[in-house]
């Protein structure tokens, strides 16, 4: 029940006189560790029932409250909305008064939607509150099952000329196509898609011949049915007027956002064009904060680099550094670590390029080029603002790394990114980077490499004996795999064939101590560091890999592949 909004269901709680001080102390530190909902943690400790939170819920909101879904609405309310739009916003309207309509809705906190609705009807509308678990029934019911208008049925429109694309020649042409309802049901539906197959990107990609259009799926590239190339344009134009980009504009990057409703949900996507041979590439990035849960219990790491993480983050100062590949996790980590001391009397500041997940309590910076505003400008500012914790979202030059060293060595702790391959190769790039090895060893408290790699898919995981080779391969001692299970997944219609279902990190913690600074401050090579602080007890990614190989997690061939 409203899992998105513990946040605001935690104030509404205090507010409404739900619970006391030290009811709601003790629930939300079980949220932060849990990653359960704060409603979910209120129903389950008896302190309030679910007509009580949802009562006050619409009093704090100022809309009615339904105690069930009435059954006898007038057909001409209920007409108010399409099937489609009804299936969209999992929304049911049960009265209309004048110009005023009001809708039992799963998400009442979305006021996007209710904006989206109040344009499109041309009414005054109002989201009331019902149990959430009541309303998806409840259309199907009214409407029916959503309808399932197939990818292949719309493809065969558009290839039978019935939805009118053809390639427009003006700019006008463009912006009158993009508006076409098949190109706004195309590109919906292309959204839709991703959304369920909790897709991180989608691609848009102009050939010379064809218009080729991809999702990223746990790390994979995965093509979808190419739709005709003489959509391309109004494609790329319609997703352009959604991000409110400028569709005249084709010869330069433009970036963007779109916030919009899918299957009741607030999903944000930051987009991105850029101007290519055959037309503009454009990549969507699906920010689903129902799939990120941002909390360290969640993240696959072991007990023992967690218990790392949060020492680090709950010290008085120091930097604290997260390296890996672009899309192995590092900013997921740092807004978990974040939470871990989000607390009411921790100021937070972050820096972000852009800012990706919106968090309660924290002050968020996206940085702007454009007018001058660096990591480096934003941290030199944060500092006449008196935090305690800040992030940025990635040390790219010396000026960035001068003020973080500086920003810790003067009392607050710093939380940031670099790109190296593992976690000692943090210190020697920073070296690089003109660092003085004396601060780094002052400042630096503990670095923490990781990657993202595949899941075997638990629906077809299958036992198997590798060759010789392949554990060769793996560089380790025959004799200590004698007695280990190895798996792969065979391909099933769980997880699309491909034998792997969602996502596992593997994690690499230095934590840097006394003779470590020593040997810092002497500038060592990396794999002096490195033996060093498998010496004090780190685990190497690959390390980490054989463990997850060995749990059962992944393949051999994913641990090869990303260590």
């Amino acid at each position: 029940m409203f899992d998105d909004h513990s946040d605001s269901l935690r104030e509404i709680a205090r507010s409404h006189h739900l619970v006391t001080d030290e009811q709601d102390a003790e629930i939300w530190e079980n949220h932060l560790s849990s990653g359960k909902s704060y409603a979910a943690l209120l129903l389950d400790s008896g302190i309030a029932d679910r007509p009580a939170i949802l009562q006050a819920v619409a009093d704090a909101l100022g809309v009615p409250f339904y105690a069930a879904v009435p059954g006898d609405v007038d057909p001409e309310v209920t007409r108010i909305l399409k099937p489609a739009q009804a299936h969209r916003y999992l929304a049911l309207p049960v009265a209309l008064d004048g110009a005023r309509v009001t809708l039992l809705a799963r998400d009442p906190f979305n006021s996007s939607a209710v904006s989206e609705l109040t344009f499109m009807l041309q009414k005054d509308v109002e989201f009331a509150v019902v149990d959430p678990d009541l309303v998806e029934a409840a259309v199907i019911r009214t409407y029916g099952e959503p309808a399932q208008s197939s990818m292949e049925d719309l493809l065969g429109e558009f290839e039978t000329g019935e939805a009118g694309a053809g390639d427009p020649a003006s700019e006008a042409d463009v912006a009158e196509a993009a508006n076409q309802a098949p190109i706004i049901r195309f590109v919906d539906l292309v959204l839709q898609e991703a959304v369920k197959a909790k897709a991180s990107d989608i691609h848009f990609e102009p050939f010379e011949d064809q218009f080729r259009i991809r999702y990223r799926i746990d790390g994979s590239l995965y093509e979808m049915a190419p739709p005709p190339r003489n959509l391309a344009p109004a494609v790329i134009a319609r997703v352009k007027v959604m991000s409110a980009l400028n569709i005249a504009e084709r010869r330069v990057p433009q970036d963007g956002r779109i916030k919009t409703t899918i299957g009741g949900r607030a999903i944000d996507l930051r987009v991105s064009t850029l101007p290519t041979q055959f037309g503009e590439s454009v990549v969507l990035r699906i920010l689903d904060k129902t799939v990120v849960n941002l909390d360290l219990g969640n993240l696959s790491m072991q007990p023992d680099i967690m218990e790392g993480i949060r020492e680090l983050v709950n010290r008085p100062n120091g930097v604290f550094i997260v390296t890996g590949p672009t899309g192995s996790g590092k900013t997921t980590t740092l807004y978990s670590a974040l939470r871990e001391v989000n607390t009411e009397d921790v100021k937070i500041l972050t820096a972000e390029d852009p800012v990706e997940y919106e968090v309660e309590g924290i002050m968020q910076v996206p940085i702007n080029h454009q007018v001058g505003l660096t990591f480096a400008a934003a941290l030199r500012s944060f500092l006449r603002q008196d935090p305690d914790t800040i992030m940025v979202g990635e040390i790219r030059d010396l000026e960035t790394a001068q003020i973080a060293v500086q920003a810790s060595l003067t009392g607050h702790v710093v939380l940031s990114t670099l790109h190296t391959n593992d976690a000692p190769g943090a210190i020697t790039r920073l070296i690089d980077m003109g660092l003085e090895p004396f601060l780094i060893s002052a400042a630096v408290e503990g670095v923490l490499a990781q990657r993202l790699l595949r899941r075997v898919c638990k629906s077809c995981r299958t036992a198997f004996e590798p060759d010789q080779e392949t554990v060769a391969l793996l560089q380790v001692d025959p004799i200590e795999i004698a007695n280990k299970r190895f798996f792969f997944g065979k391909g099933c219609p769980e997880c699309n064939k491909s034998g792997y279902k969602g996502r596992q990190g593997l994690f690499e913690l230095m934590r840097v101590n006394d003779p470590l600074r020593e040997l810092i401050t002497r500038k060592s090579p990396t794999l002096v560091l490195k033996q060093k602080s498998i010496e004090f007890g780190m685990r190497t990614l690959r390390d980490d890999g054989l463990r997850a190989i060995f749990d059962g997690q992944t393949t051999i061939e994913e641990v090869l592949k990303y260590t």
